[in-house]
């Protein structure tokens, strides 16, 4: 693929009794915070080995964060987890900022594109929750955004694990409820109504509940 496409992974903090709270019942607030990492790290490989274009690991505020020289807590971009990727690979790191999960992905989508071309720019915007979102997957929906204003890759959840989008679309990110079976339904709509061109992707798992985890790859709890 020529057409230079962004890739910004949003994620939150590993943080024990913080991260994927939800799977605390099945592995412990330890185990849970272990998995987020995994998941994280995860996320930002298939980024790169998609070789679309720049990679931002997008971070949620890190609880007890160290302090700065200026004695306020610095960034989530400087959480240990998110450190340790930015010294390891060539990605940039950037805060998600106030504001609830949709003000937060308009904010991202609107600084990733400000960095891209205008007449050219595509970017594609993902969580850590969905493993199966590999590099495989990366290609196909910046693919999609050759011929379509935005591309999904839906959860089986009801939500989606993936957007891309080739210009800002606030109207699909305002006063949802999110975290609901309705999201994806209600994004739909909300294509519609605003005369965007959408592509689906087939649906992947979001790893949320104890019951997602048998959808995890082979050895990943061991």
């Amino acid at each position: 693929m020529n057409t230079p496409c962004r890739i910004v992974v949003m994620a939150k903090a590993p943080v024990a009794g913080h991260a994927k709270t939800r799977l605390i019942a099945a592995l412990g607030a330890q185990g849970a915070a272990a998995l987020a990492e995994r998941l994280l790290n995860h996320a930002v490989l298939q980024a790169l080995a998609a070789e679309l274009g720049p990679v931002e690991l997008c971070g949620a505020p890190a609880f007890n964060p160290r302090p700065t020289d200026h004695g306020r807590g610095p960034p989530a971009a400087v959480h240990p987890a998110f450190e340790r990727l930015a010294d390891a690979w060539p990605i940039t790191l950037s805060e998600q900022g106030p504001g609830d999960l949709g003000m937060r992905m308009h904010r991202a989508f609107e600084r990733a594109l400000g960095l891209m071309p205008t007449a050219t720019g595509r970017v594609l915007l993902t969580g850590t929750d969905a493993p199966a979102l590999d590099a495989s997957v990366l290609r196909r929906a910046a693919e999609a955004l050759a011929d379509a204003d935005a591309v999904f890759v839906p959860a089986h959840d009801g939500g989606y694990a993936l957007v891309g989008l080739r210009r800002p679309a606030p109207t699909l990110f305002e006063d949802m409820v999110w975290s609901t079976p309705t999201v994806m339904a209600h994004t739909r709509g909300r294509l519609a109504a605003a005369g965007l061109r959408h592509t689906e992707l087939p649906p992947l798992h979001d790893i949320d509940v104890p019951a997602d985890l048998a959808h995890l790859p082979p050895g990943w709890l061991s």
